[in-house]
């Protein structure tokens, strides 16, 4: 670390992703591209910083820092946004439906990824990003995909892919929803279930469950974060699984490395914290903020490492099995909200 800290790519790599995840976070707050979210956009600002390969090849070391350790960073300080409190509030139901919709969604997406020939860690990566919380998700994800060294650039290709794929899709499906609105006949209550129900990104719940009113939206902003909940359980059972097929995973348990995200832990900790300790309004929100923040500069620092050619080749059958389970998981979330809320 303290090596890291003296190696001027570091510091250029900092500058760069900081000021991208920046102007995301500005971006974000402009009509339409609220609809894409901060996290997004910083990641395809950081794409265009390959335009100039010299300043990408001068912070190559420490992007790779920051889209590790600022991931994790910014993921623990996501966990203020959780009121654990109004979850429970929430009632059986939107707890239930929550573990219903990221367990089904994933096992399907995947399930479909697979019979597309999508590679199984780029199928698991967008099955989450799709069934729990959009980019959030892949990055928290896959940390519990681990890969030999060489391997590296192509685990970078899957964060990147997978995250495209969510990020456009909740985009598009957030537009159909409100467009859906007037012929679904549904409550208030109802139309913000199948917003926080269905869509990926959290930003694309807000868009459209504000679309129906404060109840609507409040009743979105509830149903998305059960499942944002999940994403700590949801990311240490995948790293079990992906460590029981996989010859490196068998070497790391020899040696006593348990697949447990203790990142994760923080995140749940933070949770609890936001929701019983009183910080104040003003203090959650700052902590917020700076988790976007860190997480910006991680998806930044991603979008600076990607190969455009590859992602064009080998994202389309991942692109498709994600749309596909999109389609299924609207129309579910629907006839749920109308029979149950």
């Amino acid at each position: 670390m303290t090596r890291m800290i003296k190696d001027s790519s570091f510091w250029v790599a900092i500058l760069v992703t900081l000021l991208c995840a920046t102007a995301g976070s500005l971006l974000a707050q402009l009509p339409y591209f609220s609809l894409i979210g901060a996290l997004v956009i910083s990641l395809v600002l950081g794409m265009f910083v390959q335009v100039s390969p010299a300043v990408v090849e001068r912070s190559k070391k420490g992007t790779g820092f920051i889209s590790n350790k600022f991931l994790r960073l910014g993921i623990i300080l996501l966990g203020f946004k959780l009121n654990l409190v109004d979850l429970a509030d929430a009632g059986v139901k939107t707890i239930l439906l929550a573990i219903f919709v990221v367990t089904f969604t994933i096992l399907g997406v995947y399930t479909l990824a697979r019979k597309f020939g999508v590679d199984s860690d780029l199928a698991i990566l967008v099955a989450s990003g799709t069934g729990i919380c959009g980019a959030a998700a892949v990055m928290g994800v896959s940390p519990q995909i681990q890969v030999p060294e060489d391997q590296r650039e192509l685990k970078q290709e899957n964060e990147v892919m997978a995250i495209a794929a969510v990020a456009i899709l909740g985009t598009l499906f957030t537009f159909i929803e409100i467009g859906l609105k007037p012929m679904l006949h549904l409550t208030p209550t109802q139309f913000g279930v199948v917003a926080g129900g269905s869509l990926h990104e959290i930003a694309h719940a807000v868009a459209t469950g504000g679309a129906g009113g404060p109840v609507s939206l409040d009743t979105a902003i509830i149903t998305k974060l059960s499942r944002v909940l999940l994403l700590a359980p949801a990311a240490l059972i995948i790293g079990f699984w992906h460590r029981s097929r996989t010859n490196i995973d068998r070497e790391n348990v020899v040696r006593g490395k348990l697949p447990i995200p203790w990142f994760m832990a923080g995140f749940i900790l933070a949770s609890v914290i936001g929701t019983f300790v009183p910080l104040g309004a003003t203090v959650l929100g700052w902590l917020v903020k700076f988790a976007y923040l860190f997480l910006g500069m991680a998806m930044a620092a991603l979008g600076m490492s990607v190969n455009f050619r590859v992602i064009f080749k080998r994202g389309k059958g991942a692109f498709l099995a994600a749309f596909l389970g999109s389609i299924v998981l609207l129309i579910f979330v629907i006839i749920v909200s109308k029979l149950f809320f």
